[in-house]
């Protein structure tokens, strides 16, 4: 009975949240246009677009961290102004960012009465959140230790803190934006238990994602945004996965990796104990040993901050180690005296970095220049011993935007003006066309829209098949498990375990992740 009169005060009961007319520009560039949006309470509704559709100005608005230039905002059925974010949290919103805003060296304790202390003494403050602490942690299963360090918890805990923080300023309303992009399997699945429980209990809750899996699999209704407007809002049990997708880029979407078995040839890159000790003295690599052949595609696996990174610096020439690697069997130097990102390249190694705007391109420079940098002494780009071809190289450029199908395909833009899937279109261009013997490429996909992960999947496949060696880095498990003709999985520094696509799934892999190895029982 209880269960039925919720039902009916649901179905009866103003939006939680609604959004009328919402606009809002940055200059030139219209970010939202007339957007409304009704998100009823007790529910779990998800927003979902491609980069730069509006999805995260919009919830930005609802945040208080930018004022419409347009447009109402109704909280409950009563029209609100939300000038900041202590406006929003005063209306009952709560916002839980992609990347954490938490203290690493205060306590969880700490951090969840940060801002919003009684008075001046904090030991009163405290007390109280830890008796609220308590009840919200029994009333939701978000369980963690209060006097834990942030910087000594996993980072399924703190985002645990994070919604613990809007909880205990009495948030009913929460946003989460990319809340699984740090998470190992086993934490979305339980993060998601923790939503369907919040949900249960009369919360309402917005989830912002990329990924249609987790669409399908937790939210009521889904809202669609492209190119700033809203174009759909639809139940999600009347929907696909196909039909989203093709919502968001205005044409059908291939969502599976197309691909033709691996034929692998002959070794091209193999590590034997590769070890590297950063600046603090804390060992990251701690004994990395794998190969890669031509034709196939190593994924490498694990959640971020284990060690995957500083593999793909050191292949790439950016840091120094110990061990030994090398390229079709001579051996290259580790000890950074001579192991720079040029002569890498002079050995047939490409690399698309993890971070493409800090470390794969000069976001004030142009295309064309971005186009050629590491290649740049090449003798194709010289009109003579001093000089460089500049119109020859902008015609080159012109030539690669089009094939790798750059937005707009103008090599004198800056690449600060380019979309985050066309930037990192760029550089994929850059290293792809070179035709290396081994290609590195370090979260090909982050950030990037659908439209721009199917393209760019598709040239990782190419070159794969062109007999060329790839070692893939990737948190996206769906993604590790589509393109990956083999899987190794770090964790803590270490390998630990490679499987097959065929012979394994997201389960075992998750526990590989999180240093559990089930052979090993």
């Amino acid at each position: 009975m209880q269960g039925g009169r919720v039902t009916e005060r649901r179905a009866t009961a103003a939006p939680a949240i609604e959004l009328r007319g919402i606009s809002k520009a940055f200059g030139p560039v219209q970010a939202n246009k007339d957007i409304s949006i009704r998100v009823m309470p007790g529910t779990i509704h998800g927003i979902i677009g491609e980069n730069g559709a509006g999805k995260s100005t919009l919830m930005s608005i609802l945040y208080g961290f930018y004022k419409a230039d347009a447009g109402e905002i109704f909280i409950n059925g009563q029209k609100t102004q939300i000038p900041d974010s202590q406006a929003a949290i005063r209306a009952g919103i709560g916002m839980v960012f992609q990347h954490f805003k938490l203290v690493q060296n205060f306590t969880v304790l700490e951090n969840i009465i940060l801002g919003a202390e009684d008075g001046g003494l904090l030991k009163p403050s405290l007390a109280k959140a830890r008796k609220s602490l308590i009840a919200l942690e029994k009333e939701y299963g978000l369980k963690v230790d209060p006097d834990a360090l942030i910087e000594e918890i996993g980072v399924g805990k703190q985002q645990r803190v994070e919604i613990l923080k809007a909880l205990y300023r009495q948030a009913e309303i929460l946003i989460l934006d990319e809340p699984t992009g740090v998470l190992t399997p086993a934490e979305a699945d339980q993060l998601f238990r923790i939503l369907a429980r919040l949900k249960a209990e009369g919360k309402t809750i917005i989830l912002i994602t990329h990924k249609l899996r987790e669409i399908m699999e937790i939210t009521d209704t889904v809202s669609v945004m492209r190119r700033g407007e809203m174009t759909a809002t639809v139940k999600t049990s009347q929907t696909s996965p196909e039909e989203l997708a093709e919502l968001m880029v205005g044409r059908k979407v291939l969502l599976r990796v197309d691909k033709a078995p691996a034929k692998p040839g002959a070794e091209v890159l193999l590590v034997d104990d590769l070890r590297v000790t950063d600046e603090d003295g804390v060992e990251r690599l701690k004994g990395i040993s794998l190969k890669v052949r031509a034709g196939e595609i190593l994924g490498v696996a694990g959640v971020a901050g284990n060690g995957q990174s500083e593999l793909l610096e050191v292949l790439g020439g950016m840091r120094p180690a110990t061990g030994q690697v090398s390229i079709k069997g001579e051996s290259i130097d580790l000890t950074g005296k001579r192991s720079d990102g040029q002569s890498r390249r002079s050995r047939g190694i490409a690399h698309v970095p993890e971070d493409r705007q800090h470390e794969g391109l000069i976001m004030d420079f142009a295309a064309w220049e971005n186009l050629i940098f590491g290649y740049h002494h090449d003798p194709e780009y010289q009109a003579n011993r001093l000089l460089m071809d500049n119109s020859d190289v902008t015609q080159l450029a012109a030539r690669k935007m089009e094939r790798f199908d750059v937005r707009p395909p103008n090599p004198r833009l800056t690449a600060k003006s380019f979309s985050g899937g066309n930037q990192q279109k760029l550089v994929l261009a850059r290293e792809i066309e070179r035709n290396p013997d081994l290609l590195l490429v370090g979260q090909p996909t982050r950030g990037v829209d659908i439209g721009a992960i199917e393209f760019i999947h598709k040239q990782i496949i190419a070159l794969r098949d062109a007999g060329k060696a790839i070692l893939l880095v990737s948190v996206e498990l769906d993604e590790i498990m589509s393109l990956s003709d083999r899987i190794a999985v770090m964790f803590d520094g270490r390998i630990m375990g490679e499987r097959l696509p065929s012979q394994t799934d997201q389960t075992e892999l998750g526990l590989l992740m999180a240093g559990i190895d089930p052979d090993t029982d």
